[in-house]
């Protein structure tokens, strides 16, 4: 930010904006633009809010907006740059920004000392959360006070205006990142990107490139996962800073400037020594071992690829920030999955009972049935699926299948899939009416069709919002489900 409190405005902005006395407009009053709002009046900014849906915002109509009396436009994760309002501001030439680039003009310096708290930053279709957990706990091993924010749950905004934090984990989704134009993270990571959300981006081509906006200005690393293609090409046409540098992780043996695995060591081959040391190509650091993760194994035992993988992005984001290896180890040891991610509810008749419904679409399910062995899981699967359709994920995990019981508003997809990819596979259907009972009954189908070693995996490859509050409240409903049917069985 300038001397003078102006931040800059941002890419395609006609001027920047100087907040005090600015008239801006929140769209959408959800947590981060409630949170964005409260920041904006503490600055002396002139606050207009709206949200069709929020009985305490200024303005419910969009119609009502008058975007000549508006200077800036802060818009909330979950409105589409297609909506009225947003495309209007745009035309007429106003700043837009997301939470998150009102978060970066107006962080405020440590009070440890050293100017505002770095950034490090993941994103991805799958395993954000996860990995930004990881990150989180190993930055606490290290000593930092370094909270996991934005997509995860505390607006980015909020942590970014405490002076308390050291460091910051960043959660961001695409939708966080479309409007974020001036970002310049520490170090960043694209995890993963696979068919999601392309209601609210128009393409998978405009998916990926919100995704890929987190590698623009990074100060010291662009993390990245060596056996994708399209992750290694956003790399390298990111407009990064001055001497920052391309760093692979891989689950096989790491090259100079990658981060991987040896004999279930996890290895650095990139911040183990100093940049300028002839003898860095021919050494490494330590950081841990598969070991260090066997709590994170499935309820077979069996630690997924990604899960490996998660771990080493959240190392070579951590060494990226200077910690050392001993806090990776120890960090990652401590760290606890949150719910809802491949949890085990409870084994009944020999039948495990397991709850991923953060599984939202196809990509995470694909995972989550991966390590399953063959014909042994009872899949229920189904929910909004956000114009996507499951032919490959059917395709690439049919073998897996003993049963499908399926949920949600948007079947046809799932229908056609499975008769055309998994024409032997016994299909159950709920019917969408039945909302208040719909996990009810579908916990009850899938325990008469599963068989003692069986696995009744709730992966819905769909979001919540058909039937329930969220994905939270839909892994809840399973397990209560699964509880009651274990009481009465």
């Amino acid at each position: 930010m300038p001397s003078d409190g102006t931040p800059d405005a941002g890419a395609g902005a006609r001027d920047p904006v100087r907040l005090p006395g600015a008239r801006v407009l929140v769209a959408g009053l959800g947590v981060s633009g409630r949170a964005a709002a409260r920041v904006l009046r503490e600055r002396g900014a002139i606050v207009t809010t709206l949200d069709a849906r929020a009985e305490d915002a200024d303005l419910r109509d969009p119609d009502e907006v008058g975007l000549t009396a508006v200077d800036l436009v802060v818009a909330s994760p979950g409105w589409a740059p297609e909506h009225p309002v947003l495309a209007a501001a745009v035309a007429r030439g106003l700043p837009v920004w997301s939470e998150v680039e009102l978060a970066w003009q107006v962080r405020v310096d440590r009070r440890s000392g050293g100017g505002p708290a770095p950034w490090l930053v993941v994103t991805g279709t799958n395993g954000k959360t996860t990995t930004v957990g990881m990150l989180a706990s190993v930055l606490a091993a290290a000593g930092l006070d370094a909270p996991a924010v934005g997509n995860v749950g505390t607006p980015v905004v909020e942590a970014a205006t405490d002076p308390a934090h050291d460091v910051l984990a960043v959660e961001l989704s695409s939708f966080q990142l479309h409007f974020t134009h001036s970002m310049a993270a520490r170090a960043a990571a694209v995890l993963n990107v696979a068919e999601d959300h392309l209601d609210w981006h128009g393409s998978f081509e405009q998916y990926a490139a919100a995704k890929a906006r987190i590698y623009e200005r990074a100060q010291v690393a662009c993390v990245y996962g060596t056996a994708d293609p399209l992750l290694e090409r956003m790399v390298r046409e990111a407009e990064v800073g001055e001497g920052a540098r391309a760093v692979g992780v891989t689950l096989g043996a790491p090259s100079p400037g990658q981060l991987g695995v040896v004999d279930g060591i996890l290895v650095d081959r990139v911040f183990h020594a100093p940049f300028d040391d002839p003898q860095r190509l021919r050494s490494a650091a330590e950081l841990g071992t598969l070991a260090d993760l066997r709590h994170l194994a499935d309820p077979a035992g069996e630690l997924a690829p990604h899960v490996v993988t998660n771990a080493l992005t959240a190392a070579a984001l951590a060494r990226a920030h200077g910690v050392p290896a001993a806090a990776v180890r120890d960090g990652l040891r401590a760290y606890r999955p949150g719910a809802h991610r491949r949890e085990l509810v409870a084994v009944i008749d020999e039948v495990a009972f397991v709850d991923d419904s953060k599984a939202t679409n196809a990509h995470a399910a694909s995972a989550s049935l991966g390590p399953a062995a063959p014909g042994t899981v009872v899949w229920i699967a189904g929910g909004l699926a956000k114009g996507a359709r499951f032919d490959d994920l059917v395709r690439e995990r049919a073998d897996r299948l003993r049963a499908v019981v399926l949920i949600g508003v948007d079947q046809e997809p799932w229908t056609d899939a499975l008769a055309r990819h998994a024409p032997g596979i016994p299909v159950s259907i709920v019917d969408p009416a039945h909302t208040g009972s719909v996990m009810t009954q579908a916990v009850d189908l899938a325990r008469r069709l599963a068989r003692p070693g069986d696995t009744v995996l709730l992966a819905p490859a769909c979001a919540s919002m058909d039937q329930f509050d969220s994905y939270a409240h839909r892994g809840e409903a399973f397990a209560a489900a699964v509880r009651a049917s274990g009481a009465t069985g």
